[in-house]
């Protein structure tokens, strides 16, 4: 099962022995049930590790842990009605009018039914759980301990589209397709050309290879990389090849004539490469309608397929079909040293390289697989963990073509319990999707999935995070796709065979609801909606515990007020590219939603003041909501939040007297238009921010005044900010105490010289970029005296004509860039 009942006990016993909680259990009379509670749950706790692993071979066992997940589910949601309470009064007394204080003291005292409700609920809980407890028995479990840990050990990789040092064993197949690629045959206009082999083979990694090859880039005048969904719809097809070409596709964009049109004028006159990455399709009149529409190329134009199927390639009629084979035994064990090893490390432990070579020969020169075990082993000298991987009873599981790989199903079941639970969330997204690091944090914050290693170390869950994105892409479980890294965002992928893995780990918990639903199992607590709000409420008693919901398409009003009234136990909700004006009032019920997303709404006017109600809620997407009116005017009661994105027709935010949003990690403010003031009367606020960013606020002059009271901020980013003039609003450097890290700025035309400012940052800055700010005529004196300063990159700025005299005397300056103007 996706979540893991000793990780959801774990995160329970957390807050059930917090001691913030302990005044509210007892003015609520139920500290006594909860102690209990809590002492049921311990003893659950210490066998959970052993009944995890031994329920695939007993499915008694596993029915056992079912129930037992199900109590936790229903334990935690309780739990968190009473941390909603504590929220509610620490908003109130924070920031409520003399009235709502009066009505919040005498409902303290109505409030006695609701208290008596709460206690025979937790009453049953607890009954219900020593039940579970006694069954038990029966099962003979061992006691197990976990210590929660992330390798510290990870290896800092490089943001490209395909690192050449991880290829191996593939110059004469990247050889023979380039040869087709430039000779191809010349009696036809467009060719095809297949590149098959089994999965993890490196058949996406090859193609790379060829696409970003110096010379196939000179030879084709258009490159168009597009991953194909196994469902082969031919209009979307269209759609994501002229958005891979550079092209605007218009989200509402569907009539056929129009995206045809528009393909056969991208790619008139034009020899052009498209390779279409992962196809599945066996049918071959859709696939000769494709290539129809393709055909308006010059000729010498190629089309390459990867597939793992030879009646696919057989289909496409290509005029050369590459076999991708799996690595030579050497080629093998150079791949799995390199992934295993530091560098030459791999001779100070001679004893470990026999166990290395037999561990190999199990991965059958599958390359997904020895980079995934390679990952995993990595740091780890001990000769038992390598004899526990090389003679795992998985190795005899049979593997079909298409089916779990054994490496990856080993390497998921080493993990630890808090990256199982945080990969195995991951069934909410499909295949090809576009992760954010950023989003896939906060998403994993929302559902409670983020431990804190240490509790005598602070360390913020977003930080804890990134450590568990990069421990999964060093065992190949995400792998980076784009070489962007802006606003601290950067995307990453899943290889389709680790989807399946964790398809095939989380399809009890995860569903979607379409037009062909008939049925849905009582276990899903993580929905996907492409569909209408009579579907939705069809499937609505059935379940009760869902955690989150993800549109996928852009919903109706209707269905979206179904998913408010009816799931109320939701901690994220996702509702994109929606075309109602107004968000549902109802909104404000859902006392437990962690994150928002609202993101490109573009017809959303005004948000109603009950969401403010959202006191739990720590990430709340507005970005793209082009016509939001206003934020509400009680925002200031959402004192949970971490991370904010804003997009608004407003002058000024936050106009409704003081607010203090010290849980605030990350504030974005884009396409912001009319705004010229953001934080009024705040001096003392905003003390946990760690990044703050200005997109195309085109009327926003200076940086507001509180910029020299955040003391934490490490990231700064100022983009298309027309207006803006960064000597004032700073104050003098003596004054500031930024701890900035990354200053980025760009498209700022009133910059003709840094501030002085900067200067707050002299010890901690480690990376400045400026980008087309065609006024700044000099870089200051003392830049040199910025003592962190690793990345110093200047493009397009012509008016710059030359560097401070002592930059050559940086001894931290790792990296210099400058791009004149084209």
């Amino acid at each position: 099962m996706a979540d893991l009942a000793s990780s959801l006990a774990s995160s329970l016993l957390k807050k059930l022995g917090s001691l913030v909680y302990q005044e509210l259990y007892l003015a609520w009379g139920v500290q006594s049930d909860l102690h209990k509670l809590e002492s049921t749950i311990s003893i659950l706790k210490i066998v959970l590790l052993d009944a995890e692993d031994k329920q695939a071979n007993n499915p008694m066992l596993s029915i056992w842990l079912g129930r037992l997940k199900n109590m936790l589910y229903v334990a935690e949601d309780v739990v968190d009605e009473l941390e909603y309470e504590a929220l509610r009064k620490q908003a109130i007394t924070t920031y409520g009018s003399a009235m709502a204080k009066v009505c919040h003291f005498f409902c303290s005292f109505m409030a006695l039914s609701s208290r008596l409700k709460l206690a025979h609920k937790i009453k049953d809980i607890r009954e219900r759980l020593d039940e579970i407890n006694a069954d038990k028995v029966q099962f003979n479990l061992t006691e197990r301990h976990e210590e929660v840990h992330v390798n510290p050990l990870w290896r800092e990789k490089t943001h490209s589209f395909i690192d050449p040092s991880t290829v191996f064993g593939r110059d004469g197949d990247k050889e023979e397709i380039k040869k087709s690629l430039m000779h191809p045959n010349p009696t036809r206009n467009l060719n095809i050309i297949a590149i098959v082999g089994l999965g993890g083979m490196g058949k996406t990694t090859l193609a790379k290879v060829v696409y970003n090859d110096e010379s196939v880039v000179k030879h084709f005048q258009l490159r168009m990389w597009v991953c194909v969904p196994e469902n082969f719809n031919v209009t979307r097809l269209v759609k994501d090849i002229l958005k891979s070409a550079g092209g605007r596709v218009d989200k509402n964009s569907s009539n056929e004539d129009t995206l045809q049109t528009s393909l056969r004028e991208l790619l008139k006159d034009k020899r052009f490469l498209l390779v279409l990455d992962d196809v599945w399709n066996e049918n071959r009149n859709k696939w000769t309608e494709l290539r129809d529409l393709l055909n308006g190329g010059s000729h010498g134009s190629v089309i390459v397929v990867t597939t793992r199927s030879h009646r696919v390639s057989s289909v496409l009629d290509p005029v050369y079909t590459h076999s991708v084979e799996g690595l030579s035994k050497e080629e093998s064990l150079s791949l799995f040293v390199k992934c295993a090893f530091k560098e030459g490390e791999d001779k100070l432990y001679p004893n470990l390289l026999p166990i290395a070579d037999e561990i190999v020969k199990k991965c059958k020169g599958v390359p997904l697989a020895l980079k995934s075990l390679g990952g995993l082993l990595y740091s780890k000298v001990d000769e038992s963990e390598w004899e526990l991987v090389r003679g795992n009873e998985i190795w005899e599981l049979e593997e079909n073509e298409g089916g779990i790989l054994p490496a990856l199903q080993l390497s998921y079941n080493q993990m630890p319990i808090h990256l199982k639970r945080c990969f195995a969330y991951c069934v909410n997204f499909p295949k090809d999707y576009d992760f954010s690091n950023i989003l896939l944090i906060e998403q994993w914050v929302a559902h409670g999935l983020i431990i804190q290693m240490s509790p005598n170390k602070k360390q913020e869950l977003e930080d804890i995070g990134e450590l568990y994105i990069k421990e999964l892409m060093s065992i190949c479980f995400f792998h980076l796709d784009l070489q962007e890294n802006l606003f601290g965002m950067y995307s990453f992928k899943m290889h389709d065979l680790v989807h399946d893995l964790v398809l095939s780990i989380g399809h009890e918990e995860w569903s979607e609801i379409d037009s062909n639903n008939k049925d849905m199992a009582s276990t899903v607590r993580h929905l996907s909606i492409s569909s209408s709000s009579q579907q939705v409420s069809k499937f609505s008693n059935k379940l009760t515990n869902v955690r989150s919901i993800m549109y996928r398409n852009e919903p109706h009003v209707s269905s979206v007020e179904a998913c408010i009234s009816r799931f109320k136990s939701l901690r994220l909700l996702t509702i994109p590219y929606s075309d109602f004006e107004n968000l549902p009032s109802s909104i404000g019920t859902q006392k437990h939603l962690r994150y928002l997303g609202l993101s490109l709404n573009q017809s959303i006017k005004k948000l109603p003041n009950s969401i403010c109600k959202l006191h739990n809620l720590q990430t709340l997407l507005l970005d793209g909501c082009r016509d939001l009116e206003r934020l509400p005017k009680d925002m200031r009661n959402m004192i949970n939040l971490r991370f904010l994105t804003i997009s608004t027709k407003d002058t000024c935010l936050f106009v409704n007297g003081v607010c203090c949003f010290n849980s605030l990690q990350i504030l974005w403010v884009v396409e912001c238009p009319r705004l010229e003031c953001l934080l009024p009367q705040m001096d003392r606020c905003l003390t946990n921010l760690r990044m703050l960013v200005f997109v195309e606020c085109e009327s926003l002059t200076s940086l507001p005044p509180i910029i020299k009271h955040l003391k934490a901020l490490e990231s700064l980013y100022i983009c298309d900010c027309e207006e803006i003039d960064l000597t004032g609003g700073g104050g003098d450097a003596q004054d500031l105490n930024l701890r900035l890290q990354i200053l980025y700025i760009t498209n700022l035309p009133k910059l003709e010289i840094l501030p002085e400012w900067l200067l707050g940052s002299a010890n901690t800055l480690k990376h400045l970029h400026i980008e087309q700010c065609e006024n700044l005529k000099a870089l200051p004196e003392w830049l040199p005296t910025l003592k962190s300063l690793q990345t110093l990159e200047i493009i397009e700025c012509n008016e710059l004509s030359s560097l401070p005299e002592g930059i050559r005397h940086m001894k931290t300056l790792r990296k210099l860039v400058i791009i004149p103007e084209l």
